[in-house]
């Protein structure tokens, strides 16, 4: 830039010179006797010095070295883009946003629906790039928090939150008093659990729950290690959140089905089922064993809700409810004081507590859910109602890339009347359940050779003819799958 600026400032001697030299032969210049001709001469000098005056050319100066920062900022923004001819991914808040955008022109006025399958020219598939649908990262939900705006936003002042404590005088003392009755609410609001006469406890996800609700039932000095069994195909956690900590309190005993083996046992429930979506009920069903019902998905965006929820021991997170599975939020409805005790006991000594941050945002999230379906709340607001016709769409989708196919299936669901809705419509699980025909054994080998991640049935107890497959992407990598999914042929 220096070069450019040193050239507008002392360009103007060089130019009147070179203008001089070209209008006028060297012999008309030096002849005296050529009144006319040096007047006129002088003129044009007169105008070119007013023309590059050192203003002008200060101005001239500017203007190039604008246009070649602009210039280069261009060129390494392309270079950033662009990694050997291959184009990188943008980055996430970027890629939400443009998502946004290019879906809004498809919401509808009750409840907003975009067409997953809508995949443009731009977005054309080739069949390169991998569909990563083994996990259930629930950001299928961003969209609908985006257009919320700020209503979630949450404040925290720098003092606040010194304190481990949150009631000191509740047994789960670091429980958010705000965040218990939001809790409270949501549910009366749903009709999904009972929730007078329950001792709320909170814990990182409920991943930390299950955890504590296996201690709480065991830690009472028994003869032998609890039996924890699960009626396959079960969660495919299970297993090794069971046996990770080698406890000799309880350990892995298998399916449900097969089990018959003497002594003390816990038998977990999962309804609707994760990873096949059915509803479930106790399946050992003898003296001695205990029950713990998983209940992550038994809200109206999933199945419907027929009957308020009174069970024992009942796990809820937020990851599943309302999609923020980063909040790391999950909360448990007890009856027995004693078995609530144990639980904060057991969250005490692995993490004293759970962040406080997270409670009073996941109380927030939880508040604007339950004043979304009241009716003062604009229909396209309606949290529950938007995720419904999401998954309504999605699964619409989805069968019909099976049939078109002709090499997969997936379970039929019967209906069930829904108090919340106040209608009658098809559980629609945040799982696909899909199984390989035509001799296809292994399901995820397969569905891998065409870039699609999945989670083989193995790891769920059974068949690897079998895959699960996350229904809560995003709009576009749903789109994407269900398109190809619809071209494989043998």
């Amino acid at each position: 830039m220096s070069c450019l600026c040193l050239c507008g400032f002392f360009g103007g001697a060089f130019m009147e010179k070179a203008f001089a030299y070209s209008l006028f032969p060297n012999d008309v210049l030096k002849s005296s006797n050529c009144r006319e001709t040096k007047s006129r001469f002088s003129s044009e000098m007169a105008n070119l010095r007013s023309l590059f005056s050192p203003r002008h050319m200060l101005v001239l100066s500017v203007a190039l070295n604008v246009s070649l920062v602009l210039k280069i900022i261009q060129q390494r923004k392309n270079r950033r883009e662009k990694v050997s001819g291959i184009y990188v991914e943008k980055p996430k808040d970027a890629q939400i946003a443009e998502e946004s955008q290019i879906e809004a022109s498809s919401i509808q006025n009750m409840h907003p629906t975009p067409s997953p399958m809508a995949v443009n020219g731009e977005d054309a598939d080739d069949g390169r790039n991998v569909i990563n649908l083994d996990h259930g990262d629930p950001t299928m939900y961003e969209r609908y928090w985006q257009e919320m705006g700020d209503k979630t936003t949450v404040v925290i002042p720098g003092w606040q939150f010194t304190s481990y404590f949150s009631d000191a005088g509740n047994l789960c003392w670091f429980l958010e008093p705000e965040l218990a009755k939001e809790i409270a609410r949501l549910h009366k609001v749903v009709g999904n659990a009972i929730t007078e006469g329950r001792y709320i406890v909170v814990g990182t996800g409920s991943s930390q729950l299950f955890q504590a609700a296996l201690y709480a039932f065991t830690a009472n000095n028994a003869s032998e290690p609890f039996s924890v069994v699960s009626a396959a195909p079960y969660y495919s956690s299970y297993p090794a959140a069971t046996d990770c900590l080698k406890s000799g309190l309880y350990k892995w005993g298998g399916d449900a089905h097969n089990f018959t083996k003497t002594g003390p046992y816990i038998e977990l429930v999962t309804s609707p089922n994760n990873p096949d979506g059915f509803v479930r009920q106790s399946v050992v069903n003898r003296s001695g064993g205990i029950l713990v019902h998983d209940l992550a998905y038994y809200w109206p965006q999933y199945t419907p809700i027929t009957s308020a929820a009174d069970y024992e021991l009942m796990l809820f997170t937020v990851s599943k409810s309302t999609g923020h599975a980063g909040m790391r939020i999950g909360w448990a409805l007890v009856k027995d004081p004693s078995i609530a005790e144990k639980m904060v006991k057991y969250i005490e000594l692995s993490t004293i507590g759970v962040s406080k941050d997270s409670q009073l945002r996941a109380a927030k999230v939880l508040k604007v859910v339950s004043d979304s379906c009241g009716t003062a709340a604009r229909p396209r607001e309606n949290f529950f109602g938007y995720c419904h016709q999401l998954m309504a769409e999605r699964w619409k989708l989805l069968r019909e890339a099976v049939k078109q196919s002709g090499i997969f299936s997936l379970p039929e669901f019967e209906p069930g009347f829904c108090n919340f809705f106040q209608c009658l419509f098809e559980p629609l699980p945040a799982f696909a359940w899909l199984k390989c025909e035509d001799g296809i054994e292994d399901c995820e080998s397969f569905l891998k050779s065409h870039n699609i991640w999945t989670r083989s049935g193995r790891h769920f107890g059974v068949s690897p003819s079998y895959v699960r497959v996350s229904m809560l992407d995003r709009d576009r990598t749903f789109g994407c799958f269900v398109k190809r999914l619809s071209q494989i042929r043998l």
